[in-house]
């Protein structure tokens, strides 16, 4: 398969597809090879569904022939997260307690998926439970652009195959970052929809309040067709919102000029990897030559509300896995467990006093994007740190440096819809990433800047090499 197919963006090959000048059962074959070549060292998927991809390909390549063409992920070999169930495909969440849970039926998401054609082709594999540490009985997927690098935690598997085109997209979820942390760390675009704005029936949970469903893709348009696919009401989740799904696809090449983009230098470069900032910066200047309006902002201090997510999530952890916690307490990896435990001391009180401090974090940034169409930002830190195997299995302290999550937890408290773009490579080749936060329901208007910066750039066209120096579609 040639790298001017396998690292097509989900648009591109929607076009060869849909004018069958490829055909749904040659890439779908290509990439299952692609899988079979690379995939036992960059270990990104968990499981592999050869035989129903197979199928899946077969039958939308019948019915592009017979003129039945559903759209742009016709025919498109994509994978899910491990987190999301697949009926008669096991579900694990990177848990050794669920190793032998097969649902009996599909995720609204994975059925949304199924409905617009696409060709399922497996399940990413994940940190435990999807917090920060994996399971000893689970592969840890491997950072393609530095193996010895971080690959962004808990949806790693699905930024580790976007990046290195072993799928055309992928599902990951994010509670406290593990959207943007994966994009970021892999070189991928990764779109945290609204909350709400996604269903999460039949996606395992680690805190539901906080947990959002979103896609990571080579392209922000590719990313609005994902959403597009995926978003809307359902009634098996009451907390899906019922706003329309909009076109993302429809203004999306009209460009920035006029939009407001919010800017806080000192939030971009304060605490932060300087060649990142510098990255930042530089592209919120291609911004404004495009004819974006750069509005001067303050934000709040929002990193004193940061601690209070960790009383959250394990909470809500704790409730999440009521099943096999604590009844099976010591099948849990090191990191997880010990998660789960600080949960099982979270008092109500404790988790009452974290709620107020979210939802004053989220008050106060209600109050600073006052004025703005979208606010511009790094999504980490810092590039991918290195990292080893022992530490990515634990034991470690769950007791994590809050500054990590600065640019990811508060618009996970308010549930604002986020799109990280890849904005340039550091001095040891590793991706940069700006993130672009909006209003609730302005997707569209994310992927539409996404779009315009990446008209402008070429930093999402760079993908990691096996065994070279990163290369240029």
């Amino acid at each position: 398969m040639s790298i001017e197919l396998h690292y097509k963006t989900i648009t591109e090959l929607a076009d060869l597809l849909r004018t069958r000048k490829v055909s749904p059962v040659e890439v779908t074959e290509a990439m299952l090879r692609r899988i079979e070549e690379l995939d036992p060292r960059y270990k990104s998927y968990a499981t592999v569904m050869t035989d129903y991809a197979v199928e899946a390909a077969k039958r939308a390549e019948d019915e592009i022939t017979r003129g039945n063409y559903k759209g742009p992920l016709h025919g498109v070999p994509i994978a899910v997260k491990d987190l999301c169930f697949t009926d008669g495909v096991r579900t694990m969440g990177g848990s050794k307690v669920m190793a032998d849970h097969v649902p009996n039926f599909d995720a609204t998401v994975v059925a949304r998926l199924e409905a617009a054609g696409s060709v399922l082709l497996g399940k990413l594999n994940l940190t435990e439970g999807a917090m920060g540490g994996y399971n000893q009985e689970f592969d840890v997927p491997l950072n393609p652009w530095n193996v010895d690098r971080w690959a962004g935690a808990s949806s790693s598997g699905s930024g580790v195959s976007t990046a290195l085109g072993l799928c055309y997209g992928s599902l990951g979820s994010d509670t406290g970052g593990s959207i943007r942390f994966p994009a970021a760390a892999c070189g991928t675009v990764g779109l945290k929809p609204t909350w709400g704005r996604v269903s999460r029936y039949g996606v395992l949970a680690l805190a539901e309040s906080l947990d959002h469903v979103g896609p990571l893709t080579r392209s922000s348009a590719d990313a609005g067709i994902m959403l597009m696919a995926i978003a809307g009401l359902d009634p098996k989740d009451p907390t899906t919102l019922p706003a329309p799904v909009s076109n993302v696809l429809g203004d999306i090449e009209k460009g920035v000029e006029g939009v407001r983009i919010g800017v806080d230098e000192s939030y971009i470069t304060d605490g932060v990897d300087p060649e990142l900032s510098r990255a930042v910066l530089e592209g919120i200047k291609i911004l404004e030559g495009l004819g974006a309006e750069i509005v001067e902002m303050k934000m709040p201090e929002v990193d004193r509300y940061i601690p209070f997510w960790q009383t959250l999530c394990t909470a809500e952890a704790v409730a999440a896995h009521r099943q096999f916690y604590p009844s099976r307490r010591d099948e849990y990896g090191p990191y997880f467990q010990g998660w789960l435990d600080k949960g099982a001391n979270v008092s109500g009180a404790d988790y009452a006093e974290a709620n107020n401090q979210r939802n004053e974090c989220s008050g106060l940034l209600q109050l600073a994007l006052q004025g703005i169409d979208a606010l511009a930002c790094p999504s980490t830190i810092g590039p991918a740190h290195p990292i080893t195997l022992e530490q990515m299995y634990g034991p470690r302290d769950p007791d994590r440096d809050p500054a990590y999550q600065r640019f990811t937890v508060p618009y996970d408290y308010n549930g604002s819809p986020t799109l990280s773009v890849p904005c340039g490579l550091n001095n040891d080749g590793m991706p940069l990433s700006i993130q672009f936060v909006g209003h609730p329901l302005s997707e569209a208007l994310l992927c539409r800047i996404g779009h315009s910066y990446e008209y402008a750039t070429e930093w999402h066209e760079t993908h990691p090499s096996v065994g070279g120096e990163p290369v240029a579609t």
